[in-house]
């Protein structure tokens, strides 16, 4: 039942993150490390937490492989939840992946798969690439594909109150497929002995069952009111993103990033995020970071608050992840080193790291409103549809996790 935009997040986010940050770096196999890590999302009423085991291992001088299990426990009573009238709900998510890296020469070839289930919704996704140093290792380029099968169910509940999926959906199959392919070029160039700059293109495409069965669109009733059926998404979606970032050492260890990304789509969304951080070392052994983000966007073509009928066009959603919105994130993070470990561990732990991040999002929508509030069931003084105030949430992200290398 998890909204379709936080499983976008996880895909998009840490998926990205565990399969394709590896291959980025030509010529160097990555460090024998483990990683756990324990990770909290809460937010819209909202909350999703749970942990996570990454550990990578070199076999030999050219290969390296690495395995992750990550889990996350969601609990939502979310807005889209409540303005229906649902209940609370609580469910489970688990991810397993796997990959590896091979170096020939200055080439890194990578392959990752990764499998995600929960109660109504599984992922297959599986991707390639390719990066090389280039002109004395001063430009690294790189390639990807992935590709990705998804499983799309509708939950309900049977006579005895027990959740199954529902058998009608899906044209009588019981299931909706999703298929996504992504296709991905880069550079990065070290401009100066300080300075390092890199440009990423990205093109997506899917195809399937690309709405959330749970969410519902809303039109005028004759009486004024507010009513609710079910979206109406179209079947394909093709997306292009460019990203330019830059990162400067500075004299005193120090280190400042930039970034901007400016993304389109079939659907009409136009997107631009910013961001600035900084990395400051303290002594030996601390590090603390800081980062501003910033995003907006334009709604899709399909998109609307309040229809002025039911079926008035071809599709129509309610997502507000759909919505003109705009959102902001401080990033806030501190890693200590313990340098000063006791004898016996150095014989099988290299270094060992506690880690430590904070954001904190806001999220302004400006064609998104609150329908809560035209209804008697939670207004004492229902506006007229509408004209209910717009809506905003915020969220904390907390990723807690130890790093050890051996």
């Amino acid at each position: 039942m998890r909204t379709l935009g936080l499983r976008e997040f996880i895909r998009n986010n840490l998926v990205f993150a565990i399969l394709w940050a590896p291959a980025v770096f030509a010529g160097v196999l990555p460090e024998d490390r483990a990683d756990v890590m324990f990770h909290s999302y809460d937010g819209g009423n909202v909350t999703v937490d749970g942990p996570s085991l990454l550990v990578r291992k070199k076999i030999g001088e050219q290969i390296s492989v690495s395995a992750n299990a990550y889990a996350d426990f969601v609990t939502s009573a979310s807005i889209d939840v409540d303005v229906l009238g649902a209940s609370e709900y609580k469910e489970e998510r688990k991810q397993g992946s796997f990959s590896i890296d091979y170096l020939r020469g200055k080439t890194t070839y990578n392959f990752a798969y990764i499998e995600s289930e929960e109660s109504d919704y599984t992922a297959q996704t599986a991707s390639i690439g390719v990066s090389e140093d280039m002109f004395g290792d001063l430009t690294t380029i790189s390639l990807g594909y992935t590709r990705a099968w998804d499983n799309v169910y509708k939950n309900v509940k049977n006579a005895q109150g027990v959740l199954e999926h529902d058998l009608n959906y899906g044209f009588g199959t019981g299931t909706f497929s999703v298929d996504h392919r992504s296709y991905r070029v880069g550079i990065s160039q070290i401009i100066t002995k300080s300075l390092i700059m890199g440009l990423n293109y990205e093109s997506q495409t899917h195809q399937g069952q690309l709405g959330n069965p749970y969410r519902s669109y809303s039109s005028l009733s004759n009486t004024g009111s507010r009513e609710f059926f079910e979206e109406k998404y179209p079947g394909t979606r093709t997306t292009n993103a460019i990203a330019l970032d830059g990162r400067y050492y500075l004299p005193y260890r120090a280190a400042i990033h930039a970034s901007f990304r400016f993304f389109t789509d079939t659907w009409g969304i136009q997107a631009k995020t910013a961001e600035l951080g900084y990395t400051h070392p303290w002594r030996s052994d601390w590090t603390f970071e800081a980062s501003y983000r910033w995003h907006s966007q334009e709604a899709a073509d399909f998109y609307s608050d309040l229809f002025p009928r039911r079926d008035s066009q071809n599709f129509m959603a309610r997502d507000r992840n759909l919505s003109t919105m705009s959102d902001s994130t401080i990033h806030l993070g501190v890693t200590y080193d313990f340098k000063k470990m006791e004898e016996w561990t150095r014989s099988w732990i290299n270094q060992l790291t506690l880690n430590l991040y904070v954001d904190h999002v806001q999220f302004d929508f400006e064609d998104f409103r609150d329908a809560r509030q035209s209804t008697s069931n939670f207004n004492a003084n229902p506006v007229a549809a509408g004209a209910e105030p717009l809506y905003s949430e915020d969220a904390n992200v907390i990723r807690l996790f130890v790093s050890i290398w051996f």
